[in-house]
């Protein structure tokens, strides 16, 4: 930013103004023109208009003092470079206006090609090009109809509708074989459309031209689909996107002519090699709305040797330039290569594993940088299940592996029925002929997507890559046919509601459900894969990186588990203790007739009978625990649910008494039981009677579990074992109400572990704002403090959690109050202020004090670094997300220079 501070109203940089460390100025792709430009690479002349200008559009509505005639300067330096003048009838410069900002957004934001054709300077085109008449009224009908669409939000069906009747009159499928004629009526065709949308001609003025696409770019910022991209990817509202102003170079000038997309790796799998698309006698639009089947890139060493063998040159140039895969777009005008963009490449989370392993084993980065290369949403992804396939499942057709994965569902046609049927709860895979951005709501809706046209660097692909969704796309055995809802594939139709399976790893595409098994990244954490002896590049690179982690994390990881299965399972996953040990999962099932006995007990017979019924049920439940984790911390919370969890519902309750009572049935045991529900029933009953509120209101029971836990953890420590129970009593919001707590269970612990040599510590869950702003004072009774996140967000909101994420939350993220649901990853804001506050003050209070959470939290990536910019001691969550906190709790130790892993 320190050209932007030096210059306070420069909105417009020449390409050798800027360099790769500008993007939050000239976003992504104007960052990297730049760059590649001083590299002295042949790019084409322009200029980047700055996001600092794309928000003062926004905020006033009105371009910022001063742009206008920056850009006018810039332009006519560019013309200069070009020696032509847009808009000039007889050799006319054209430009492109592309979007660009920080973040990579494929497809999100705006583009529009050939500005600055008219009906005179398309004559001037084609004198240029040699006479090539149809190259000319080609160029001007994409034109139109980018113009249109983008620009004044004429509907892109119209367009393709009229192009679709051009090459049936034709007797053709490919837009290839349309002539200049044909074109040329094409073009008066398109303008019509414009005409009956806009109610004006199509625009013959180019600067007119330029300005409208300028602002049209800056307003797409904002569009419904950037929106949603930006919330999905997690990309901050408030960056705005450059705009790039380009000379344009022609890829549809003949068959010397054409466009492509070239990774420096496979994004799929992060191989090595050569991979791409190439399109000949085409634009670049052609290659990413996947409208056209590609070739792969290794035919261009066929068709134009010279121009392949310098792109391969670039591309080991660019990726040794930015230690990382890089994506590359480019076009070759009658044998001259152009690069038109480069970026590091959105890839699949294999990919991403394998890659940073490559590059360390490469020497262009170390472990610190790898580890920063990859995430735990990443990590997530690859321990999902893949399809297990046998005789009986054949493919009934194939594409190309785009975006990794195994998913089956209902095959739907539309975005919108996507949306629709996944709110139902159904598994839906969406197929299309292609996709284009205006299907981002299906696609994230979707399980996977399924296309019949495109290849790896398609928009499916692009974006079903950055999501983690499986993809298939260039299925082109496929016909589909949406306005019937339908595609035939191998003599066979299927239709809407018919279910799919999809391999997004090789690209094979199967009718029905098919069986699914765990992915190698499960069999290796659970140990039945040695990554030093098996050929598996992917299982190598995340113990390679995961081993980096685990040296690295100052955090240590637990597990949220409440049965001896769930902790021998997290334990194969690496927890290095359980966090939060639920008990009242405990008080479940057969023992619920128990529990209620518990509850509605009058007597002090009846209630200490119950008691006695639980006591061995709970002690054999914790001695089980303490065996799977012998040697490891096990925090136990007393029972906290609300009372109404154990009880009949009141309403059903009534209904079936009043029921019973009009048969003449005797039903006195149901009245003292209805009775009882009504005397103890709550309005709001996660405010009310639960946590340490009912250890203390019903006598014996916080006895009863500390017994259970200490008489366990002896017969573990006899048995040869070692155990190391925490007793954590939930919901304290007053000191005295653990000091209470703690009296009692100190007295128990004496009295049963004796000279065993166990020690108990007794601890609370900090999850009420009132725990969190009196920490200091609670931190003298307690000698652990775990935070129940969960209860303290909805505490510190007013949000009931069972009720506001179906009922609003959707409009908070839709407006922009939340990113993300406060539930999902921590309000560092709020809810992090007061875990901050509470570490901070228990900790002067009790030096040392040891401090976690046990929320949800525990496992998301995000909260799992400001768990350790706060300094917790550890973080605990589900056995499956395990692996992802150790990432995480790895890369929040280590300091990088800074890239983003996004």
């Amino acid at each position: 930013m320190a050209a932007q501070d030096m210059v306070q109203d420069k909105y417009v940089y020449d390409f050798a103004e800027g360099n790769k460390d500008l993007k939050d100025l000239l976003g992504g792709k104007g960052a990297n023109l730049a760059e590649m430009t001083n590299l002295g690479l042949p790019v084409p002349p322009g200029f980047t208009i700055t996001t600092e200008a794309c928000k003062a559009y926004l905020a006033t509505g009105a371009q910022p003092d001063g742009l206008a005639g920056q850009i006018e300067a810039h332009l006519e330096s560019l013309e200069r470079a070009m020696d032509k003048r847009l808009g000039d009838p007889q050799d006319p410069l054209l430009v492109s206006v592309r979007s660009g900002a920080k973040f990579s957004m494929p497809g999100m934001m705006e583009t529009v090609l050939n500005v600055g054709l008219n009906d005179h300077s398309v004559v001037g085109l084609s004198a240029q090009a040699g006479g090539n008449d149809r190259f000319a009224w080609d160029s001007y009908r994409r034109l139109i109809q980018m113009f249109g669409k983008t620009v004044c939000d004429v509907p892109g069906d119209e367009f393709e509708h009229a192009l679709d009747e051009a090459k049936r009159a034709k007797g053709t499928r490919d837009d290839l074989d349309l002539d200049a004629d044909d074109l040329r009526g094409l073009v008066d065709a398109y303008k019509k459309i414009f005409l009956k949308h806009t109610g004006r001609e199509f625009p013959q003025e180019p600067r007119e031209q330029l300005d409208l696409a300028i602002r049209a770019v800056f307003e797409s910022w904002n569009a419904e689909r950037a929106v949603l991209y930006r919330r999905q990817e997690r990309i901050p509202a408030d960056l705005g996107t450059a705009v790039n102003v380009v000379a344009m170079v022609f890829g549809n000038l003949g068959p010397d002519s054409g466009t492509g997309v070239a990774f420096t790796r496979d994004p799929a799998s992060g191989a090595q090699g050569i991979y791409g698309d190439y399109l000949a006698n085409a634009q670049g639009e052609d290659v990413v709305a996947g409208i056209r089947n590609t070739v792969p890139l290794q035919d261009l060493e066929r068709l134009d040797k010279s121009s392949y063998d310098e792109l391969l040159g670039i591309m080991a140039r660019l990726e040794g330039h930015y230690r990382d895969l890089c994506d590359i777009e480019f076009t070759i005008e009658r044998g001259k290569l152009w690069m038109l963009q480069t970026r590091v490449g959105k890839r699949t989370a294999a990919a991403a594993f394998v890659i940073a392993g490559q590059l360390v084993d490469e020497g262009l980065i170390d472990l610190n940088e790898a580890l920063h290369r990859v995430n735990g949403a990443q990590l997530a992804q690859l321990m999902f299940p893949r399809f297990q396939l046998d005789h009986e499942f054949q493919p009934v057709a194939k594409g190309i592996g785009a975006s990794p994965g195994a998913a089956s569902g209902k095959v739907v046609f539309t975005s919108a029925r996507a949306v629709e049927l996944a709110a139902e709860g159904e598994s839906v895979i969406l197929v299309r002929r292609e996709t284009n951005p205006d299907d981002l709501n299906g696609m994230i809706a979707a399980k996977g997507i399924l296309t019949s046209r495109g290849g790896k660097t398609s928009h499916a692909a692009v974006v079903a890559r950055g999501m983690g969704k499986t993809c298939v796309s260039g299925a082109d055995e496929i016909e589909v046919n949406v306005p019937a809802k339908r595609f035939t594939v191998a003599g066979q139709t299927v239709g809407e509601g018919d279910v799919v399976s999809i391999d997004g790893t090789t690209g094979k595409v199967y009718l029905g459900e098919v069986p699914v098994m765990p992915s190698e990244v499960v069999q290796y954490f659970e140990g039945s894969l040695d990554p030093e002896h098996i050929d598996n590049a992917l299982v190598r690179a995340v113990h390679r990186i995961m081993t980096h982690a685990d040296a690295n994390r100052r955090l240590a990881v637990r597990t949220n588990a409440d049965t001896g299965a769930d902790a021998a399972r997290a334990r194969r996953f690496g927890a290095e203790g359980i966090g939060l040990c639920r008990t009242e999962h405990m008080f479940l099932g057969d023992r619920r007739e128990l529990v209620e006995r518990l509850i509605l007990a009058r007597a002090e017979g009846e209630r200490d009978a119950a008691l006695a019924a639980l006591l061995p049920l709970q002690r054999a439940d914790f001695e089980e625990i303490f065996r799977e984790m012998d040697g490891l911390p096990v925090t136990v919370r007393l029972i906290d649910p609300p009372l109404h969890e154990f009880l009949p519902p009141l309403e059903q309750l009534a209904v079936d008494v009043a029921v019973a009572q009009e048969r003449g049935e005797d039903v006195a045991k149901e009245e003292a039981l209805l009775a009882a529900v009504r005397r103890m029933h709550e309005e709001n009953p996660m405010l009310g009677l639960r946590g340490v509120r009912l250890g203390l209101v019903i006598p014996g029971l916080f006895a009863m579990q500390v017994r259970a836990i200490a008489e366990a953890a002896v017969a573990c420590v006899r048995g040869g074992g070692t155990a190391k129970p925490e007793i954590m009593v939930p919901l304290v919001g007053a000191v005295q109400e653990l000091e209470t707590v703690r009296a009692e269970a100190e007295k128990i612990i004496a009295e049963v572990v004796g000279d065993s040599g166990v020690e108990v510590l007794i601890g609370t869950m900090i999850e009420v704002p009132r725990a969190a702003l009196t920490a200091g004072q609670i931190a003298e009774a307690a000698q652990f403090f775990s935070f129940g996140t969960n209860d303290l967000t909805q505490m510190g909101w007013g949000f009931s959690r069972d009720d506001v994420e179906g009922a609003f939350f959707w409009r908070y993220l839709e407006l922009g109050i939340f990113g993300i649901s406060p539930f999902e990853s921590i309000d560092r804001d709020g809810v992090g202020r007061l875990v901050r506050i509470a570490t901070e003050e228990g900790r002067a209070a009790r030096p040392g004090l040891k401090i976690g959470v046990c929320g949800e939290h525990g496992g998301d990536p995000d909260s799992v670094h400001f768990f350790h910019e706060v300094g917790l001691d550890y973080v605990s969550c589900s056995p499956f997300r395990v692996p992802v906190a150790r990432l995480e709790a790895g890369r929040a130790a280590v300091q990088t220079d800074g890239s983003d892993s996004r």
